[in-house]
This record gives C-alpha cells, sequence and structure tokens, in this order.
C-alpha cells in the first residue's frame, strides 16, 4: 500500500472533509477521491462511508489509519537516522495552544529552547475538536474536564501536562471574596460569566448548579480570559476561571476562591500523531513543555 494513500485516510479522519484534506495538501478535491478510490480497490472491507454529504471513515478505515500512522512514524524514524548526519532540522516544531496555556506557557517556552526553531498559534475550539488539530501542528496543548470522554489515544500519542484547578473568579469587593473557601449554596442567584457553549469550561456552571440546587444566571459569554477578568472587575458578573493559568489574572479588583467540600479541576495534555514525534526537534520541545508545565503547577 503506498503510505501517501493510508496518510490521506488520516488526514480524512482529522481535518473532517475531502475538501478540508485537499485545501491541506494543495492538490483538488478530485484528486483525494481519485487516490482515496485507489486505496479502496486494495481492500476488501469498506474505508469510508457517506454521513449526509461528508465522507467519513468506517471502523475498518480507522484502524488502517492508525497502521498508516505507524508506518509514517517509521519513515520519519528512518529519515531521522540519516538526518543525524546532516545539519540541524530548521524545519520549525509547529505548537498550538488554547488561549490561556498560549499565555502562561508560551513565553517561558521559548525562553527554554535553546536553537529549536518553533511556529506557535493560537486554537481555541470545542474539546471534540482538539484532536483533529494534530493534522495542521506538530504538537496540540489541548484541555478536557476531568468527567470529559479521553483523548483517541488509538490515533495519537497523548502527554499529560499538569491537572489544573478549577476556582470561581470573583470582584475584590464581592462579599464571598473574603472567604478562604465558597459553599456552593452561597453562588444561588449570582450572575455568570461563561465561555461558549461545547467549551471545557461550559460543564462546570452545570456541575456547580447540581451542587447550588439552582441553575446558573448566565449573563456574558466570553472565552478569552483577559476579557472576562475584565468584566468580573467591573463587578457585572462572577466567573469560572483555571488557577494555574488565571494566577497572572487575579490581582487589582479580581481573587479566585476555590470551592467548599469539592474538587473541580481540567487535564491540560499535550496531542501529537506518533509521526511528528519520530522527530527529534518535536521532542525536545515536548520535553521543555513538560518542565515549563512542571514550574506552572509549583
Amino acid at each position: 500500500m503506498d503510505p501517501m494513500r493510508l496518510r490521506l485516510l488520516r488526514e480524512l479522519d482529522d481535518r473532517g472533509s475531502v475538501s478540508a484534506v485537499a485545501a491541506a495538501l494543495h492538490v483538488s478535491a478530485s484528486a483525494v477521491s481519485q487516490q482515496l478510490a485507489i486505496l479502496q480497490a486494495d481492500v476488501p472491507v469498506p474505508l469510508t462511508v457517506k454521513q449526509g454529504r461528508r465522507l467519513v471513515l468506517t471502523d475498518a478505515g480507522r484502524a488502517l489509519a492508525a497502521a498508516g500512522a505507524r508506518v509514517d512514524e517509521a519513515l520519519v524514524l528512518a529519515r531521522e537516522s540519516v538526518g543525524a548526519f546532516l545539519a540541524h532540522d530548521a524545519a520549525p516544531v509547529r505548537v498550538s495552544a488554547f488561549h490561556s496555556a498560549g499565555v502562561a506557557l508560551f513565553g517561558p517556552l521559548l525562553a527554554a529552547l535553546d536553537g529549536v526553531p518553533v511556529a506557535l498559534t493560537d486554537e481555541d475550539v470545542a474539546r471534540e475538536e482538539f484532536p483533529g488539530l494534530v493534522a495542521a501542528h506538530d504538537l496540540v496543548i489541548a484541555h478536557r474536564l476531568a468527567h470529559d470522554p479521553d483523548w483517541p489515544r488509538e490515533r495519537m500519542v497523548v502527554t499529560p501536562l499538569f491537572v489544573e484547578p478549577l476556582d470561581v473568579a470573583l470582584p475584590a469587593a464581592h462579599p464571598l471574596a473574603s472567604a478562604d473557601r465558597i459553599d456552593p449554596a452561597a453562588l444561588r442567584g449570582q450572575t455568570w460569566l461563561s465561555t461558549h457553549e461545547g467549551f471545557p469550561l461550559t460543564g462546570v456552571l452545570q456541575a456547580i448548579a447540581a451542587l447550588s440546587g439552582e441553575p446558573p444566571v448566565i449573563a456574558h459569554r466570553v472565552n478569552e480570559f483577559f476579557v472576562a477578568a475584565q468584566i468580573v472587575r467591573a463587578g457585572a458578573a462572577i466567573a469560572v476561571m483555571p488557577r494555574f493559568t488565571g494566577r497572572a489574572l487575579a490581582t487589582d479588583g479580581m481573587v479566585l476562591r476555590p470551592l467548599a467540600g469539592v474538587t473541580l479541576n481540567r487535564h491540560v495534555d499535550v496531542l501529537a500523531r506518533p509521526d511528528a514525534l519520530a522527530r527529534a526537534a518535536v521532542r525536545r520541545v515536548r520535553a521543555a513543555l513538560g518542565d515549563v508545565a512542571a514550574d506552572l503547577a509549583r
């Protein structure tokens, strides 16, 4: 089987459509469809199926895509073994992070890297969209709540960075701000700021509502914590914010307080394709991210 055709299966699984695969690989959609058809002709079971107007992988297609990932990994390792005798790998390591992780990690990461070129970008997406980002980035910093489904480990390598507690952000002048911990019942009737629907922290308010016995009153929806902090400081709402990455925001008119009797947290992980990690430079950046994250958690 042609490794490039196997790669198309994985690209389709990660990117979600033939047109997205074609755009990423700078070829026509018909060329992608043709190569998938040639691959299908060599396999006795269906690899793809129509789902509405989209073409998606069957279980057999996903299994073959996972096998193709191991082929790509072996090819990259083979190139690396030759590259060790050549000049330094000059291709930048592509790293993406959701906003608060980028704020907390990107600066220290750049300071920690010694000559490894990186290309950094922010990708703030819904939880289920993070795995697809590995198609465009070598390392994807992603987050999920503790009760959310785990990442699809059959198609990627997951490296935990830290488990981050989630606190309630309040204006410094709020009556509850003087407490060391906040009883969930005390949050009844409060006006909240939330992230947009589908983003990981949205589910935290549902958990708090279950504890307080009253649905939250959501007046504002903002994903960017810098913007959210300004709304909280103004006294317009309270919010859920991460403790480590939100620490820099908890100054000048805003405080973070944990809930009493319950632990809320999110998992912050690095997602990567196995073939991306076959590059020594990518592994070095991942190791540096681990060191930076450990310092942040301390």
